[in-house]
């Protein structure tokens, strides 16, 4: 078993609400069908939110034991979103095992990529989501699913940063097709998720060089000392940035020496809590410098589908062939995976339907691309 984050911090995690900055919005509490499981989610939607324009979408994770109410408190992006227009996605694992956890390639417990992956498609049928800016951060073990989405989900989620967390031995070695931008905040007096790392947790400092390395990012980082401010935590950090990496990528530690399981910035203080410099304020300056589309050319026409009802698709989803129904007569179709890559295309189809065969295709979701006499329609599938 690796339910490994102490019980004990639930104790100081109930605590959180009671420290709530203000702010302006409104958090929407629902749920969604994913995986055959109903799961909650929080929505923190700022009055500054109109359906005119699209806007970030930022997944706020939480660690293992707590819940989405705690950690919407806790690392308290409410006021961060009120100012810079972003909508907050606080949403909840599963304690199918006893505490609730979010199965990071633990080996067993619902595919919370997936779940992650539902919520972005039932979110945006309500608001306008900018699907080139959606990013995923969070504490402990959310921290470590949000690695995890980077390694299993990079053509939706644009960057992540992790506080407190890390990436497992067990899958370390995972390397997505793209540049994928990276932060992590770390104590190094860390007692749940060592900064040395362990048997379970790889050495922080290793996590950092492995993506450093991906990015092609600089091997010497543009250090600076965060003014220690705070004389009573116990703790200073230094910001560490590698920077130039492929398609404008980076990779930031801030390495917090002295630095508890904690998020620095936040109440209530939990041991050597950092009161130098605020995460999530750091977190928001780093996610706004990337866009999906930085990273996956063809984003751009999978993001933003056409809902022309000039071609129709059906049945969708399917398990075995589709149809494509046409009012043009001469049409052109590719079949692009979820990072944009053609996996099948057919030219000059001189007939109003056609029947594709989709057996061979393992399940998932792809983006079919139809040219009917230059009207470019895009449409999902669901392949079952």
């Amino acid at each position: 078993m690796i339910l490994f984050f102490r019980k004990t911090i639930l104790v100081v995690l109930v605590l959180f609400t009671l420290f709530m900055n203000s702010q302006s919005g409104v958090v929407h509490i629902d749920s969604i069908l994913s995986g055959g499981l109903m799961r909650k989610y929080r929505l923190y939607v700022p009055n500054s939110y109109t359906s005119a324009n699209p806007v970030p979408l930022v997944f706020n994770l939480h660690g293992y034991t707590s819940n989405a109410s705690q950690q919407e408190s806790y690392a308290n992006f409410m006021p961060i979103a009120d100012t810079a227009k972003f909508l907050v996605l606080s949403p909840d694992g599963t304690s199918q095992f006893g505490n609730q956890f979010w199965n990071a390639g633990f080996g067993y417990g619902p595919n919370d990529v997936q779940f992650i992956s539902d919520l972005i498609d039932s979110v945006k049928l309500t608001y306008n989501i900018d699907l080139n800016s959606i990013y995923s951060c969070g504490m402990s073990n959310g921290g470590i699913m949000s690695y995890y989405l980077a390694c299993n989900l990079p053509n939706r989620i644009a960057a992540i940063a992790s506080v407190t967390g890390d990436m497992l031995n067990t899958w370390f070695t995972c390397a997505p097709s793209r540049a994928f931008p990276i932060m992590e905040i770390h104590g190094t007096l860390d007692g749940t998720v060592p900064y040395n790392g362990d048997a379970t947790f790889a050495p922080i400092d290793s996590v950092v060089k492995k993506w450093r390395i991906h990015n092609n990012c600089s091997v010497s980082p543009i250090t600076f000392s965060v003014p220690n401010i705070s004389m009573t935590d116990n703790s200073t950090a230094v910001n560490y940035k590698y920077i130039g990496g492929t398609n404008g990528s980076s990779v930031e530690l801030y390495k917090v020496t002295g630095g508890s399981h904690s998020w620095p910035g936040a109440l209530p203080v939990i041991l050597n809590t950092n009161q130098d410099f605020k995460a999530s304020v750091e977190i928001w300056r780093f996610f706004r410098q990337y866009k999906l589309n930085q990273f996956i050319p063809n984003v751009g026409i999978i993001n933003n589908l056409n809902k022309d009802n000039s071609v129709l698709i059906f049945p969708n989803p399917a398990s075995s062939f589709i149809l494509i129904k046409s009012e043009i007569t001469t049409i052109d179709f590719e079949i692009l995976n979820d990072l944009g890559q053609k996996i099948y295309v057919d030219f000059n189809k001189n007939e109003t339907s056609t029947t594709i065969d989709i057996r061979k295709l393992p399940e998932g979701i792809y983006f079919l691309k139809v040219n009917a006499n230059h009207n470019l329609v895009s449409k999902r599938i669901i392949k079952l």
